[in-house]
Formats: structure tokens, C-alpha cells, sequence
């Protein structure tokens, strides 16, 4: 992988993991694109560390949240900031349990355009489903479809929340796309869901990037197969478009522009299906 390469494979996933359009499927079809064809261990550093950088580009978007919810839990403060961390961390059972029990499975799920564009137009039905909810919601009153509508997410909203990140593993399956969707079609804030759809993913990947490390420590791989100008480029790209994208999002989730997406979703799904 050269340098322009990494930057391009950079930026679609700084942008893609926020918006809901699937970051994994989108690296699968900017890979067919540029004719990049890795070898596992390279794959595997590069997936590592592109997803760091968005880990990272979260955590400073939401540093305030972040870093009060980090000191409630720590220090065992008992409140809404600490049950909300529980929630984040019940919502993460189910997708580790598929990285557990299913991993090979999903893994070879990412070989085929034709599962990347079935999940695609599988999130944009979420997406216009939820586009619906809302409208329906509008019939009701104006005050029914400001950002505030709904609920505050529930210990079961975030199981149900956490089920949906657990099935959007699936290439094409947007992960944000997916549980923000959910978190509104039963109910929840538009902008408490963005938030905590986008907290509740650092600890899977920062699970899953631990375990990568160790599969390739374990392998004996020197981590220099890639070469460091094309990680540093990567992980850069994918943090400053990260920061960017992940604003851009919380905004257009709460004013519910979510319909435009699930266009978007359904032409490149119907283009992926007939492409492979």
C-alpha cells in the first residue's frame, strides 16, 4: 500500500464511521477501487490503526461527556453518569459476544461485495424506517419532532441498542446507521442515541484492536509490513475527518437529516450487487 492509498483508505473511514453509511463496507468497495489486495498482517495493521484514530477523534469530540463519565465510574460515584456508563458497558455484551463465538464468520463475510451491498440496502431500510417514525411523530405536533422528542435511553433501550451494534458487524451494515436508528425507532432522543451510539463503540474496538495486536504479536509480525509513512498517513487522515465528521453528525442527527442517507445506501448497495 503506497502513501495515497493509505490517505484515501484514511479518509473514507474518518468519514464513514460516523455517517451511516458503513465504514467497513466502504473500505471494502475503495479497496476493489484502488486495487489494494493485502496481505492478512498488513489488513490487519492497517484496520488497527485507522480505527484507533477514530476511537480518538470521539474522545475529543466528546471529551466533557467523556471525561465526566469517566470519573463518575471510577470513583464509584452512584448517579446518572455512572448508571449511564453501565448502560454503555450492557450494551456492548452482544457484539462480544459475536467477536467471540462468530468472528470467522463475519470475517469471511467481507469477502463478498454482493453481502456488502445486501447490508447497504438493509440500512437504508433502518434509516428511511426511522425517517417514517419521525414523520409520524410530526403529524403529532411540531414540538414532537425537536431534538428532545422521545426518552432517555433505558437499561432495556441500551440492550436492544447494543443487540443492533452486535448484528451491524455485518460489511455493510452501517454500525452508526444501525443503533442510531434503533435507539429512535423505539423511542429515544435523537441526540442522546448519536452520543451514545458513538461512546458505546470504543470499547469493542479498542477489545478488538487489543486482540489484533496479540494475533499479531503472536504471528510474528514486526508490524512494518505496511511501512510507517502509510499507518502514520492513515491514522492521521482517519483522525482529522474523524473529528470533522463526527460533529458534522451529531448535528444532523438532531435535526433528523437522516433520509439522505438511506438513498445514498441504497444506490451503492444496488451498485455493489450488480458490480460483483
Amino acid at each position: 500500500m503506497d502513501w495515497l492509498q493509505a490517505l484515501i483508505l484514511g479518509i473514507v473511514q474518518g468519514l464513514t464511521e460516523y455517517l451511516p453509511v458503513s465504514s467497513s463496507g466502504h473500505l471494502e468497495i475503495f479497496k476493489h477501487i484502488l486495487g489494494v489486495d493485502l496481505p492478512e498482517d498488513e489488513n490487519l495493521q492497517f484496520s488497527v490503526i485507522v480505527h484507533a484514530a477514530t476511537v480518538l477523534s470521539t474522545i475529543v469530540v466528546l471529551w466533557p461527556m467523556f471525561a465526566r463519565l469517566c470519573k463518575s465510574f471510577f470513583t464509584f460515584k452512584r448517579g446518572y453518569d455512572f448508571d449511564y456508563v453501565c448502560k454503555l458497558l450492557i450494551s456492548c455484551v452482544p457484539v462480544g459476544i459475536v467477536g467471540v463465538f462468530f468472528k470467522s464468520y463475519v470475517e469471511d463475510a467481507f469477502q463478498s461485495l454482493l453481502i456488502v451491498g445486501i447490508c447497504l440496502c438493509a440500512t437504508a431500510g433502518l434509516l428511511y424506517f426511522a425517517h417514517v417514525s419521525d414523520m409520524r411523530a410530526a403529524r403529532r405536533g411540531p414540538a414532537m419532532i425537536a431534538a428532545n422528542r422521545g426518552r432517555n435511553i433505558s437499561w432495556w433501550d441500551s440492550i436492544i441498542i447494543g443487540c443492533a451494534q452486535a448484528v451491524a458487524v455485518l460489511p455493510g451494515l452501517s454500525r452508526s446507521g444501525t443503533t442510531i436508528a434503533t435507539g429512535i425507532l423505539i423511542g429515544d432522543k435523537r441526540d442522546e442515541v448519536a452520543q451514545f451510539s458513538f461512546l458505546m463503540v470504543i470499547i469493542p474496538i479498542l477489545g478488538e484492536s487489543l486482540l489484533d495486536i496479540k494475533d499479531m504479536v503472536s504471528s510474528g509480525s514486526t508490524g512494518t509490513e505496511t511501512g510507517a509513512l502509510a499507518l502514520i498517513i492513515g491514522f492521521a487522515s482517519a483522525f482529522i475527518v474523524g473529528v470533522g465528521a463526527c460533529r458534522w453528525m451529531l448535528n444532523l442527527v438532531k435535526k433528523g437529516k437522516l433520509v439522505w442517507f438511506a438513498v445514498y445506501c441504497a444506490i451503492m448497495g444496488i451498485i455493489c450487487i450488480l458490480w460483483q
